[in-house]
């Protein structure tokens, strides 16, 4: 018998047909909302409602074309759970729009639903370009040394630029970018290529304290670099969110390759010890843990921006959404500084209610969830660090801004994944989307045995 050629298969037609409904509903849910914020507000369902929604199913419908072309065994959820989270960003900040009280600073859904769609294109390039995600681990030294570029960029004089007291933006005219939220991608592609060369040499053991093997001293040089790198990011850049996120992603990627906790460990003394230190040192970096602490001191509450007003603001606003909320467009978040922006889940909040946030917050985590699966998954150990460290990158995101409006931890730089009004998030989340997914079609991709089998099905059922 001649030999069957190895070729991959089509996801199964009930799969795909699943995909496309849960897309499907994920559009319809946010034009419900949109409707409900125009019957809130004016008595009637907005005029630019079918064009936000036919605007927003077509960027879907062909994300879902693409994947389906050229990943066909993703995760069918993720797509499906993003564009409905992306979906109710567009919809708070269409609800912004229309209050007469809030400073949108140029912020529209106009240009969300623009910056969506490039967000779309870019997933659907790296899906076209990136075949194989293992051919990032050739990368790994030029990743890294990207993501460290991107991330001191901002302070090149004449082309950084300080905004609401942190210098994390480069400008080109009017046009400002973010480029610390790329740095992150390209620095989770580096961080899991240096740990798989070299995890068994920082999985080794040195002198035992209590119950904790701790890493042999000559190991710890990766760790006090990148800490070194976070606390710089921190100190020079008054970004607290950046720094968090880059030592804590190194960090839990550094103990899913070793399975040590005493990585974990010294990582959390480390960042505390050197937050703490640079607190002390350094005014600017004392005042934001300042204000953290005594939120509702007149010294700080009177600063809006860089003070506490808007932390306590945005506390306020929870506090009158209560259990349910007050209805969409039925609320007053337009009195919330950034709630376009930073503050956007606080403006949720309000309107949403507890219930509402809690909702939100259960899509990240299924998010997260199906990127972790991805991750226990995947056949080789690049796809499984890859896959872990950007799911821990976006749920650390979720933690950090979400702790910090509601006070839990220092306020950061960082915005609401997907949901806030902000082109260099959006753009950097739907790559990062790209990346997951790509590696989630490798994972979930029947192995070529069973490729082989199911075509000799195929033959036989002709």
């Amino acid at each position: 018998m001649s030999e069957v050629a190895v070729s991959p298969v089509p996801m199964p037609a009930k799969r795909r047909g699943a995909q496309l409904i849960m897309l499907a509903l994920a559009v319809l849910i946010v034009m419900g909302a949109y409707a409900n914020v125009g019957l809130a507000m004016d008595g009637q369902v907005p005029a630019g409602m079918l064009t936000y929604g036919l605007s927003l199913g077509g960027l879907m419908l062909a994300a879902y074309l693409v994947l389906a072309k050229f990943a066909p065994w993703a995760d069918p959820l993720i797509l499906p759970l993003v564009t409905l989270v992306n979906g109710l960003g567009l919809v708070m900040i269409y609800r912004l729009e229309q209050s007469d009280l809030v400073g949108m600073a140029g912020a529209s859904a106009t240009s969300q639903i623009i910056m969506t769609g490039i967000g779309v294109v870019l997933f659907a390039v790296t899906l076209l370009v990136l075949r194989d995600h293992r051919t990032l681990q050739r990368l790994t030294y030029t990743a890294g040394l990207v993501g460290v570029v991107l991330l001191v960029s901002p302070l090149v004089p004449g082309l950084g630029k300080e905004i609401n007291g942190a210098r994390i933006w480069i400008g080109f005219g009017s046009a400002t970018i973010q480029p610390a939220e790329f740095a992150k991608i390209a620095l989770v592609i580096f961080f899991a290529g240096y740990l798989v060369a070299k995890r068994d040499v920082l999985a080794l053991a040195g002198r035992r304290l209590l119950f904790i093997d701790l890493p042999r001293a000559r190991d710890l040089g990766p760790v006090l670099i990148t800490w070194a790198v976070a606390i710089g990011v921190l100190v020079l850049q008054k970004d607290l969110g950046s720094s968090l996120l880059l030592f804590g992603g190194f960090v839990v990627m550094l103990y899913v390759a070793t399975q040590r906790t005493s990585w974990v460990l010294i990582g959390i003394l480390l960042f505390v010890g050197g937050a703490f230190l640079a607190g002390q040192l350094f005014s600017h970096v004392g005042d934001r843990f300042d204000v953290w602490l005594n939120p509702t001191s007149n010294e700080y509450y009177e600063r809006q921006y860089g003070g506490s007003y808007q932390i306590m603001q945005g506390l306020f606003g929870l506090g009158a959404g209560g259990i349910l909320g007050t209805g969409l467009g039925q609320g007053h978040p337009d009195l919330i500084p950034l709630a376009y922006s930073d503050f956007i889940f606080n403006a949720t909040g309000e309107e949403l209610g507890l219930t509402g946030l809690m909702a939100i917050l259960m899509i990240y985590a299924l998010i997260v969830e199906r990127g972790l699966r991805t991750s226990l998954a995947a056949r080789d150990p690049y796809s499984k660090l890859l896959a872990g460290g950007l799911s821990f990158i976006l749920a650390w995101q979720v933690f950090i801004i979400v702790g910090g409006v509601t006070n839990l931890i220092p306020l950061t730089g960082l915005v609401t994944p997907f949901m806030s009004q902000g082109g260099s998030a959006l753009l950097a989340n739907w790559i990062l989307i790209a990346l997951l997914v790509r590696t989630s079609d490798a994972a979930r991709r029947p192995p070529p045995q069973a490729i082989q089998n199911e075509g000799l099905t195929q033959v036989f059922q002709r």
